[in-house]
């Protein structure tokens, strides 16, 4: 069955229907990874967000029931140039194009993506939509101009979770944590469990009471999707704890609020980082991180010196090498820092896992 893909400056490209037959809009962006279609594809930080990928061949290890990252597929819409005829791998439990059309993924395959991914890192995200019911393109694109932008969405309500849950340390438990739940992934609160940790995951409304009532030590402050100009209420409570002094660690989205709480900025980037192989060095060390992103936004802060803030000084502690994007923070006088990728590793390198154990270093206070 065919299909159409048309972006919201008119382009158009014609291919197969790929995964379930319908019709979906979203913000077209595009993934670098070679891998790790599964975990992406999980990743609540995609919601309402139609993805490409990059790399031409899609869904050769199939899917299984371990590596999801969340309850269900989050993407808007999946875009691949050739899609694996069947899946070759010991832990496949079945293939690609079948899950997309269990979950009602609408998804095209056999265009140009290199084309299509040059024309995005030109023009900027955009709207997007696929098709393989409409055969109009124009019919289309007038769609795509009602549909809603990225910038101005307010969408981790739409994609934490309802209600609290706990994941129990592995082992001894050393540390309880408050993790707020903007879009978190599966395997974040599993990475601090490795380290002792117990995580109370919370919905994203939570207040700085709620966060206080689990008897937490820290907070973590979750990855997610959206705007995080619209985040007022979690800016909010996430002032709120810092005022307590409670110490926190936040990621993607979470780096962004905690940003916003200092005083920072944020704007959205052109096209983004998302994929797996993003060039970050962390400037304390000196030390070059290949690190997994996705975000469309970032916190507009002085690159070089500290900024006196409402909580103390706070500097850039990561910077990305492509392009000078601020990749974290960290807090001179509170406990605090953040950074703008995703350290849990899935899919992804394990370069940036240290930021756990900087987090548990954090729990554990001043050395004697």
């Amino acid at each position: 069955m065919s299909a159409i893909l048309v972006l919201e400056d008119g382009r158009t490209f014609a291919g197969e229907s790929y995964g379930a037959v319908g019709e979906t809009f979203g913000e077209a962006v595009f993934a670098t990874g070679m891998t790790g279609y599964q975990e992406t594809l999980t990743d609540p930080s995609y919601h309402r967000q139609i993805v490409v990928q990059t790399f031409p061949h899609i869904g050769n290890t199939g899917v299984n029931h371990e590596d999801p990252e969340s309850r269900r597929i989050w993407v808007s819409g999946y875009v691949v140039r050739d899609p694996a005829r069947r899946p070759s791998n010991w832990r496949s439990e079945g293939t690609l194009g079948d899950d997309l059309k269990a979950q009602g993924v609408v998804g095209i395959s056999g265009i140009d993506t290199r084309a299509l991914t040059r024309h995005l890192r030109e023009r900027g995200a955009m709207r997007c939509a696929v098709s393989s019911v409409e055969t109009d393109p124009q019919a289309l694109l007038a769609r795509i101009l009602d549909s809603p932008q990225m910038v101005g969405a307010d969408l981790s309500a739409e994609v934490t979770t309802p209600q609290p849950y706990v994941v129990e340390a592995l082992g001894e438990k050393r540390f309880t944590v408050a993790a707020l739940d903007y879009g978190i992934k599966a395997m974040t609160p599993h990475r601090m469990a490795e380290r002792g940790i117990t995580s109370h995951v919370l919905p994203s409304t939570s207040s700085v009471a709620d966060v206080v009532a689990t008897g937490a030590d820290a907070v973590f402050l979750a990855n997610g999707p959206g705007d995080p100009g619209t985040a007022d209420a979690a800016v909010a409570t996430v002032r709120g704890l810092l005022e307590r002094g409670v110490p926190i660690f936040g990621i993607c989205f979470g780096n962004q609020i905690l940003g916003r709480a200092f005083g920072f900025g944020t704007y959205k980037l052109g096209y983004g980082h998302r994929g797996i192989n993003q060039p970050v060095q962390d400037r304390r060390t000196g030390k070059v991180e290949i690190t997994a992103h996705h975000h469309g936004f970032a916190v507009d802060a002085p690159l070089l010196g500290a900024t006196p803030t409402e909580f103390g000084a706070v500097e850039v502690s990561h910077v990305c090498l492509n392009d000078n994007v601020v990749e974290g923070l960290v807090a001179r006088d509170v406990p605090a820092f953040s950074v703008q990728y995703h350290p849990e590793a899935a899919a992804g390198p394990h370069d940036a896992a240290y930021l756990f154990d900087r987090f548990v270093e954090l729990l554990e206070g001043p050395r004697s």
